[in-house]
């Protein structure tokens, strides 16, 4: 029903059954994990006003689980993806997985869907770092890029008095360069708006 997939490493697609109703997936050596996709695997859909809430797990200092809410999946969502890098330390939040009986050993942490009804996921709030930016990195790069250009061709800026005559060399004025980055520039900031709405 369900897979998870770490950058560098074989997508898992077997998920150990805890429950009826919950799965867990084990990642080893998690301290070098950033980032972590879970999705649904397409071939058996949730059952009508049914989603599974997705948890991180990590072992304490004492070795006891530590379950942090990361986001959901649902039929209308199939697929999600979590930046875990930042929770591997701090406080867990309450859990389904709680009176599970479930192997652990210390260097491995545990991804956790348990399916749910739609309106108690609704209710549930996901950590606030686990999200990914809906900021594609084109749009980002591209972000950068111009800011670098600006900033770059700026520091060359020199007023007219200053300037020495040389025929073999063309000049740009300043306001030019302003123009071009504020005419690429206001696409690209109503683009992220759009995407963070």
């Amino acid at each position: 029903m369900f897979g998870c997939l770490v950058a560098g490493r074989l997508v898992q697609t077997v998920a150990q059954q805890v429950a009826e109703d919950k799965f867990v997936f084990d990642l080893p050596d998690y301290q070098s994990i950033n980032h972590v996709v879970v999705f649904m695997l397409g071939t058996v859909p949730f059952p009508d006003g049914m989603g599974g809430s997705v948890y991180f797990s990590y072992p304490d200092s004492s070795g006891m689980p530590v379950w942090q809410l990361l986001g959901f999946v649902t039929n209308g969502k199939p697929s999600a993806i979590f930046k875990i890098s930042g929770l591997k330390s701090g406080e867990g939040s309450q859990h389904p997985f709680g009176a599970m009986n479930i192997t652990r050993t210390p260097t491995v942490a545990q991804i956790g869907i348990s399916v749910e009804l739609l309106d108690n996921l609704a209710q549930l709030t996901p950590v606030g770092n686990a999200a990914v930016s809906s900021v594609d990195s084109f749009t980002q790069f591209t972000q950068k890029m111009l800011d670098n250009f600006y900033n770059f061709a700026s520091s060359f800026a020199v007023s007219q008095a200053q300037m020495t005559p040389n025929p073999s060399e063309v000049f740009i004025p300043a306001n030019v360069v302003l123009k071009c980055f504020a005419t690429l520039d206001k696409p690209l900031k109503e683009t992220t708006k759009f995407l963070h709405l």
